[in-house]
């Protein structure tokens, strides 16, 4: 009996660390290099600040939205459904259409990373490798199992990768830890793009979503749910730290990085060339992986729209590949788009915590289970801080 429930238990967190790496390195894509670079140059040591106050408000959004899903057992579309007709038809659109304006994206940043390590294919041709990669992945009899190995076996390269680059710089610890807690300024457009891209539109349901196709729901599966959360966002937060350590040990020598290309620049300022090459590893990396956790994530809030979708899903799912390599490389790298998805993300993350927060405390969608009464309060504070920060960013931007 105990030899079952071990091998039940060992499963079971093995699942959760799929889905948890799933999460995280579908919130480090291309995006997530460039913003980390620019924001560094930009904020200095103060972005330490940004970073934390993201990460506390990516942990309460994620820990909300995936306690919720797997006590209900039931994906975040359809508990929107239950509650507003409609609703979750709505969310699942424009979720989907987030998820395949970065797919764009992302398709074109393993391009790129192709081309960084072999210079004589072009970033158009890397595309299409990588595209293939990727169809190949959801084409095996057991996608998810392969999806989750490749996925912990990028992100852990990802890691491995900045780590080195952050030993080739002398980033002036001290002063990021005190920035940290007292920034010489405040940037909110900076808290808004770390939040929504970490944990905003499609990302945060990634992992959550996984779980669900993986069986791991109910209330007993809470406290490995809790530690596959919080551990997904622990994922993203040490790239992204010891991302903005390796680029401020760079800028803080007063070295400027090339606009154009700030990640690779600042990859290459700080080891030479075998860090320009290592950029392109990581860039891959981040890369594949996002195109993996947009197109699954954004076909799971398809799925049960219509018996079709779900019965076609891993088509589906390759589908949403070709076409977003297909647009990459007949438009290009659409750069409106990927703005307006980003900033899109940052108005969805309250929308979907809002819905989640609110079936949180309905029987008919969570049965007898009691969310605790702090995750609720800091999930409204989450919704009303983002929605207020988002908000006070467009009128920014506009007047």
């Amino acid at each position: 009996m105990s030899k079952k429930i071990s091998n039940k238990l060992g499963i079971n967190w093995s699942l959760i660390m799929g889905a948890a790496f799933l999460m995280a390195t579908s919130a480090v894509g291309p995006g997530f290099l460039t913003q980390t670079t620019v924001f560094t140059q930009q904020l200095g040591a103060s972005f330490a600040f940004v970073i934390l106050v993201s990460i506390l408000l990516d942990i309460g959004a994620q820990l909300n939205i995936w306690r919720v899903i797997v006590v209900s057992k039931t994906r975040a579309q359809d508990i929107a459904n239950k509650l507003v007709p409609g609703l979750g038809i709505a969310i699942a659109s424009i979720v989907a259409l987030g998820g395949l304006a970065f797919n764009i994206g992302n398709i074109g940043g393993a391009g790129l990373g192709v081309n960084v390590l072999f210079p004589t294919l072009s970033p158009i041709t890397g595309s299409l490798i990588s595209a293939i990669i990727a169809i190949a992945i959801f084409s095996f009899k057991d996608a998810g199992k392969s999806m989750d190995r490749f996925t912990i076996l990028m992100g852990i390269s990802l890691i491995s990768m900045t780590l080195y680059v952050l030993f080739s710089t002398s980033p002036p610890f001290k002063e990021a830890a005190f920035r940290s807690i007292w920034p010489e300024s405040i940037n909110i457009f900076a808290i808004v793009t770390l939040v929504g891209g970490t944990v905003g539109g499609y990302i945060t349901f990634a992992g959550a979503h996984r779980l669900i196709d993986a069986g791991v729901v109910g209330k007993e599966s809470l406290p490995e749910v809790n530690k596959g959360s919080i551990s997904a966002i622990s994922l993203a937060s040490i790239v992204r730290v010891v991302l903005f350590l390796a680029t401020l040990g760079v800028v803080s020598q007063g070295i400027i990085l090339d606009p154009d290309n700030p990640p690779a620049s600042m990859f290459q300022y700080a080891a030479g060339d075998i860090g320009y090459k290592l950029f392109g590893i990581v860039l891959w990396a981040a890369a594949i992986t996002s195109v993996i956790g947009s197109a699954y994530t954004s076909v799971s809030f398809l799925k049960t729209l219509h018996p079709l979708i779900e019965k076609y899903s891993r088509q589906l799912t390759i589908s949403f590949i070709v076409l977003s390599t297909f647009i990459f490389c007949f438009i290009g790298r659409p750069v409106t788009l990927l703005i307006f998805a980003g900033a899109l993300n940052g108005f969805i993350l309250p929308i979907t915590l809002g819905v989640m927060l609110w079936a949180a405390n309905k029987v008919n969608i969570v049965g007898d289970y009691k969310h605790p009464l702090w995750l609720t309060y800091f999930g409204w504070l989450i919704v009303i801080i983002m929605l207020m920060m988002s908000l006070y960013t467009v009128f920014s931007l506009i007047f």
